[in-house]
């Protein structure tokens, strides 16, 4: 959940009858509990409390840990007498003396409680915040982050200034964007969520349609495999070729949609390709398609329902025809790479191609692609990655897979689904060319475009983790699950 519905749910459990300070209790509980299990010896527990009700939490752990017999510090960036509402009251009734920040001085065993901001910060932190991040930075001293670590953006993992970096994280319900988007996920250490007794249904009332990537998303929409199959009811993937000095990447992305379950797979290759990639396939079928009359008439066969356009294909102008084409008749395409570039600042005119009342088009830029695509979107200062790829989702009218350390894949109807186990060894030339593939297998089994996406994307995760390290693409394709 970002941090805006979150902060619906808490206004909708307190209208519901629940005692919103009865769930501050139980949040700063969790949080030292969490915080005795993992640092037993602990010399003393440094609490640092913020203006908001992060700090309200943190004055709650301050008590338990107290009760329990620990040795507290307790520090505050604001006066006790600008707290309003439940952090007041958790603060009147912790009975611990509240330190200002500038008597923050740690000793070798403590443990510092981060309970400043959380995951509602929106904007930089305050000079005094970065000064203690940098202390506790210098002195090495672990940190237990209370809902977010203090200076990421709770809605974009952003890093406002400057910002802890936690060896845990205790959140509350749901885990927020900021937890999962890049470089927030890397300062929250091991993550633990709680339950503190919202009920679901009020959680399910006020959530968008943003989810952790993974089979749930698209476990509906997968077709079984039956004794009646036969290879063109398993779909048929037609990946275009570059030309003679650059097709490995098309036959990256051929065999990978192969090995993801398509039932027949083509390599459209240029004639001056043609002798290459027939000495490296085998199982992938080999057509020449040189000019747009070539591709008429593959196009001719309604069987041919999904292609990949764009993996060292080259010819910009040549990739903007056969899109074309390809959209005319009502085909899905994964457009990669040169098909992206070959529609910069286009947007507009791939959703003039392909609007249809189902996506039929699936786009799987990187950073620099999605600059080149959407220039304005990406300009956008105000947007993070989840926001990004849902506006450029919307703009396209076809699913966006925004690649990356924390890849989004966003569809136009506002649903998105952050990917969270994809391994670095994935930076390595030609490790899109094969999630290219992927996806164009999903799509000609039937699934739907944004379910196909999803399920591509998280496949292409796990083939790279059982690879292990050092894989090039050419072992992604052979480390793919077709059951994801």
């Amino acid at each position: 959940m970002t941090p805006d519905s979150m902060a619906r749910v808490d206004v909708a459990a307190a209208r519901s009858g629940l005692d919103s300070f009865g769930l501050m209790l139980r949040a700063g509980e969790a949080v030292a509990a969490a915080a005795l299990r993992r640092f037993p010896g602990a010399l003393r527990f440094l609490v640092l409390c913020g203006p908001g009700n992060n700090g309200g939490d943190g004055y709650v752990t301050a008590s338990a840990l107290s009760r329990a017999g620990a040795t507290v510090l307790l520090h505050g960036l604001a006066e006790s007498s600008a707290l309003k509402g439940d952090a007041a009251r958790a603060q009147s009734l912790c009975g611990l003396p509240v330190l200002s920040l500038d008597r923050f001085a740690p000793l070798k065993g403590d443990v510092v409680i981060d309970a400043l901001f959380g995951a509602g910060l929106t904007r930089d932190l305050p000079e005094a915040a970065r000064v203690l991040i940098r202390t506790v930075r210098d002195a090495g001293l672990p940190v237990i982050a209370v809902d977010l670590p203090s200076g990421i953006d709770g809605a974009t993992g952003e890093i406002r200034g400057d910002a802890f970096e936690a060896v845990s994280t205790v959140t509350f319900m749901t885990r927020k964007p900021g937890h999962i988007l890049l470089p927030g996920r890397l300062h929250c250490g091991a993550l633990e969520v709680f339950d503190i007794g919202i009920p679901r249904r009020i959680v399910e009332a006020e959530a968008r349609a943003l989810w952790i990537n993974g089979p749930g998303i698209w476990n509906g929409h997968a077709r079984a495999l039956s004794a009646q199959d036969h290879k063109y009811r398993r779909g048929h993937v037609t990946v275009f070729s570059g030309p003679y000095a650059a097709t490995g990447a098309a036959r990256l992305s051929a065999d990978a949609a192969l090995k993801a379950g398509a039932g027949i797979v083509t390599l459209a290759s240029p004639a001056d390709a043609l002798a290459i990639n027939a000495a490296h396939v085998t199982a992938v079928m080999l057509a020449r398609i040189d000019t747009a009359s070539d591709l008429s008439a593959w196009l001719s066969d309604a069987r041919r329902s999904t292609f990949v356009l764009g993996p060292g294909f080259g010819d910009l102008d040549r990739a903007r025809r056969f899109a074309v084409m390809v959209a005319e008749v009502g085909r899905r395409l994964v457009l990669d790479a040169d098909g992206i570039s070959a529609f910069k600042a286009s947007a507009d005119q791939l959703r003039g191609l392909f609007e249809a009342h189902a996506p039929r088009l699936v786009v799987t830029p990187h950073e620099g692609e999605f600059l080149r695509l959407f220039p304005d979107i990406a300009a956008d200062q105000g947007l993070g990655k989840v926001g990004k790829a849902l506006s450029a989702a919307k703009a396209l009218g076809g699913i966006v897979v925004y690649k990356g350390g924390d890849t989004v894949i966003a569809s136009p109807d506002g649903r998105a689904a952050i990917e969270e186990n994809a391994p670095a060894t994935l930076a390595t030339a030609g490790s899109g060319d094969v999630l290219a593939g992927i996806i164009g297998a999903r799509l000609a089994n039937g699934m739907p475009a944004f379910e196909a996406a999803c399920a591509g994307v998280y496949q292409h995760g796990q083939a790279a983790i059982s690879a292990g390290h050092g894989l090039t693409a050419e072992d992604l394709a052979a480390h793919i699950l077709v059951d994801g």
